[in-house]
């Protein structure tokens, strides 16, 4: 199917970039980690909405469109000034809206109509809008993903919490969860499909930042693993000490999430 006309999105661009990212993120987080990956219907579009943390946002979608999805084309909006100093992301699938006016909304719809017209592409959206701490309650989503799920009727809407914690180690860990699909209707109004789509994404919220506080990863999948350890003199120190007592060495700051018993 041909992209939408606000991409030239190709297959080949996707899959050089989604290896850049796979090569980019593990430099700068410990592990990215996602908790059980969903089974969608392969003949509905998907709309995947999640928060806001951080910078990072676009690179995790990418990395998940990759490895958990990748015989489904994915799209995203971006606002239209920071794409114009990253001209190549529309080859990936990202398209420029203007953010702050009524124009930029009836754009981003016709886009988003475009692409959720085939049956087999998702649409990944930072809901909030704007870089949002994750704890924050309540969240606020700018409306445009209620208007989509009127408008698209049968497509799977996939809420998607991120979080980007410190553990153990000196870089961050990057954990996803997924929550519960819903399915688009025209049944509920603007204000009906907000209210719902609210409280699934803030469900998902909860549950991650539970498994965020509790720092247990048994209930994660690996997706990439990046470099332990905390690095330079401190590390070389530990690698000393390790060949003098004849031990292999370990980076890992500590070697478990579960905590160490007192002594």
């Amino acid at each position: 199917m041909t992209p939408p006309a606000a991409t030239k999105r190709s297959d080949r661009w996707f899959r050089v970039f989604a290896a850049y990212c796979a090569w980019y993120l593990p430099r700068h987080f410990h592990r990215l980690l996602v908790a059980e990956a969903p089974v969608l219907p392969p003949d509905r579009p998907v709309i995947v909405y999640s928060n806001h943390p951080g910078w990072w946002d676009p690179l995790i979608y990418i990395l998940l469109a990759d490895r958990l999805f990748a015989g489904r084309p994915s799209y995203g909006p971006m606002d239209a000034a920071g794409l114009a100093q990253y001209p190549f992301l529309d080859r990936v699938g990202i398209f420029g809206i203007d953010t702050n006016s009524r124009a930029g909304a009836v754009q981003f719809l016709r886009t988003a109509d475009q692409v959720l017209s085939n049956p087999a592409a998702m649409l990944w959206i930072t809901a909030e809008g704007a870089f949002t701490d994750p704890r924050q309650r309540p969240l606020t989503l700018r409306s445009g993903i209620a208007h989509l799920a009127r408008r698209h009727p049968g497509a799977i809407l996939l809420p998607l919490a991120i979080e980007y914690p410190f553990w153990l180690q000196s870089k961050p860990e990057a954990l996803m969860r997924f929550g519960a699909p819903l399915v688009a209707s025209p049944d509920w109004s603007v204000v009906e499909w907000g209210q719902e789509l609210t409280a699934a994404l803030t469900t998902t919220l909860d549950h991650l930042a539970a498994q965020s506080i509790a720092r247990e990863d048994a209930g994660f999948q690996p997706l990439l693993a990046g470099r332990a350890g905390v690095g330079g003199l401190y590390d070389m120190w530990r690698a000393g000490r390790a060949a003098l007592s004849g031990r292999s060495f370990d980076p890992r700051h500590r070697l478990s999430t579960k905590q160490e018993p007192q002594p």
